[in-house]
């Protein structure tokens, strides 16, 4: 069992799983607590999947999952339309680009090698730019010329050069993270780094793209991961969460990066000073843990989210030995309920407080904010957890028509839910009525039993969403209304494996505006306030749109947020694979 620990402590983080260490410092967490059974009690029992229609005729993605070469210096594009003058900076985006090595062929999406764009904008014109992350493992894999470094997908092979008892005995060795950090832009102290969600991250030049130092979580805090989905404090901390492992079990811990010393010389390197675990979460079952991509934070509350997709450790350890990817051991458990830990940001304190709910899966959160006693949490929802594992290159790679129809309408739709947590909630709080008193709102919360509240939640959204195949990468305008009461959200619409449409969300009314054209497939949205704004959605909407039917036929699109009415567009000569996230950077 000790040697079990060892190798889970230094495991193989790869993509979208954590690393575990022994927790070193004194938290706050509760103990003993046990995983629940699903009640089932919600009011929708008709699976997303199954309101959305189905789609027949669907083209294939191919073209949008290939490899492609970097553009290092910046070329000029094409305007078509008018690009505000006011919008001057640097629009972000990361992804996977390179999804091979010699003959060694990746097998997940998620294993692509990290490409990093750069969208320059400056009084109406726009450059572009692009660089493969040099990360260790894209120096590796460079250099030998085949796949070297374990992913999330993709199992590395033992070196053929070995004899055949090293190459046995290799499985048996304690595996090395990928630092391929493919998934966001995120920023520590003002500076700016791409991550993943393994212990590594990379420092980058957001101006010339230039890969700079390998950040290692374990250097500086007792965690060995951290979320690609961090959250920013008014007053410049930066908040997130990361995993621990050691003999009092398996932890979900909540990380403070300080806002940088502004009396301390700013040096070229990375700074995570000041850097420390908040609060530790004991997990439900400690050798089931569960999977998350992101967390909730309000303005005095962070909220995680312990969801049935659960990750099997001694499954892992097997699959290691056998050859086996990663992703097999996910397993979505819907017997088991949905766990939200509430935690006071300030002081790390837990509530005592059980809230639940029936189980559901979710990857990004929309918003969250306090209203009279009460937390609002709204945040992207499906039904079925097993569709992380399907995006492999094989499935997004099926032909047009009753291949991609298959595939598509086999997976989870995600909808926007808003779930309403009761924060003073105490001995005295009546048994089984809804407490949630907020005018107009649908989600219920009810005390079960004395410490526990089960929650239905609200439909953000009307049937009119569902004919777009529901929605995901929601955005906001973060600055002024992250953890805050807002009205809009912008976000994609997946009437394809890949989003087609953009949509803006009132959650007031829940009026849609559509942007969609057919074979045009565009990427994350990010809001950009004007500089004298005095609405909530005053300024523009940017995304990058692809096409699998043109050769070099990428544009940046920009829309104006308030009428989400195009305003202009940059067209680009180069070939640009479907990515994940972005940021806009108003230093570029």
């Amino acid at each position: 069992m000790k040697l079990f620990r060892r190798m889970l402590q230094r495991c193989f983080a790869v993509k979208h799983q954590k690393c575990f260490v022994d927790y070193k410092t004194s938290h706050d967490f509760r103990h003993g607590e046990q995983p629940a059974m699903s009640k089932s009690k919600e009011t929708t029992s008709i699976p997303s999947r199954e309101r959305c229609p189905l789609a027949k005729g669907l083209e294939s993605m191919a073209p949008l999952v290939r490899s492609v070469e970097e553009t290092p210096d910046p070329i000029p594009t094409t305007i078509t339309g008018r690009i505000p003058s006011w919008v001057n900076g640097s629009f972000l985006r990361n992804g996977p680009g390179k999804f091979e090595f010699g003959k060694d062929r990746y097998t997940h999406w998620f294993d692509g090698m990290a490409m990093m764009h750069r969208f320059h904008i400056r009084d109406g014109d726009v450059t572009y730019s692009s660089r493969f992350l040099r990360s260790d493992s894209y120096v590796r894999n460079s250099e030998k010329n085949r796949i070297v470094v374990s992913e999330f997908g993709t199992v590395a092979m033992p070196d053929p050069c070995k004899n055949i008892f090293a190459r046995f005995f290799s499985r048996f060795q304690i595996p090395k993270a990928t630092d391929n950090a493919s998934v966001n832009f995120v920023k520590y102290k003002g500076d700016y780094y791409v991550s993943t969600e393994t212990n590594y991250m990379r420092r980058v030049d957001p101006q010339s793209l230039e890969t700079k130092e390998k950040v290692d979580w374990t250097q500086y805090i007792a965690v060995n991961s951290a979320t690609a989905h961090p959250h920013y404090g008014t007053d410049g901390a930066t908040y997130n969460m990361g995993n621990s492992y050691g003999k009092g079990g398996f932890f979900y811990n909540i990380i403070r990066v300080p806002p940088p010393d502004e009396n301390a010389a700013k040096a070229d390197s990375p700074d995570f000073a000041g850097a420390e675990v908040i609060c530790s979460i004991p997990a439900a079952e400690p050798r089931k843990p569960s999977y998350y991509h992101s967390f909730v934070m309000s303005e005095n509350y962070i909220v995680f989210i312990e969801q049935p997709i659960k990750l099997d450790l001694l499954k892992f350890m097997l699959y290691r030995i056998q050859g086996k990817s990663f992703h097999k051991v996910m397993t979505w458990e819907p017997k088991y309920d949905t766990i939200f830990h509430l935690v006071n940001r300030h002081t790390g304190k837990v509530s005592e407080v059980s809230y639940r709910a029936a189980p559901m899966f979710t990857l990004h959160q929309i918003n969250a904010y306090e209203d009279n006693g009460f937390l609002v949490m709204d945040m992207c929802c499906g039904d079925d957890g097993d569709s992380i594992g399907d995006f492999t290159l094989e499935n997004l790679r099926k032909g047009t028509g009753e291949e991609m129809d298959k595939f598509y309408n086999s997976l989870c739709r995600n909808l926007p839910r808003r779930y309403v947590l009761p924060l003073t909630v105490d001995k005295k709080t009546p048994l089984d009525q809804n407490l949630v008193t907020l005018n107009g709102f649908k989600a219920t919360a009810t005390m079960t039993k004395p410490g526990e509240v089960y929650m239905t939640h609200e439909e953000l959204h009307d049937d009119e969403l569902l004919q777009y195949g529901g929605l995901e990468f929601p955005q906001i305008n973060y600055e002024k209304h992250n953890g805050r009461p807002y009205r809009y959200f912008y976000s994609c619409g997946f009437g394809n494996v890949f989003s087609d449409s953009l949509l803006k969300m009132d959650v007031h009314t829940k009026e849609l505006k559509v942007w969609r054209y057919p074979g045009l497939y565009p990427s994350e949205p990010v809001f950009v306030a004007s500089p004298q704004a005095t609405d909530e959605d005053d300024g523009v909407v940017m995304s990058v749109i692809i096409t699998p039917r043109k050769e070099k036929s990428t544009f940046l699109l920009v829309l104006d947020a308030k009428t989400f009415t195009e305003l202009g567009r940059a067209e680009v000569p180069v070939n640009v694979p479907y990515g994940t996230h972005g940021v806009f950077n108003e230093m570029g």
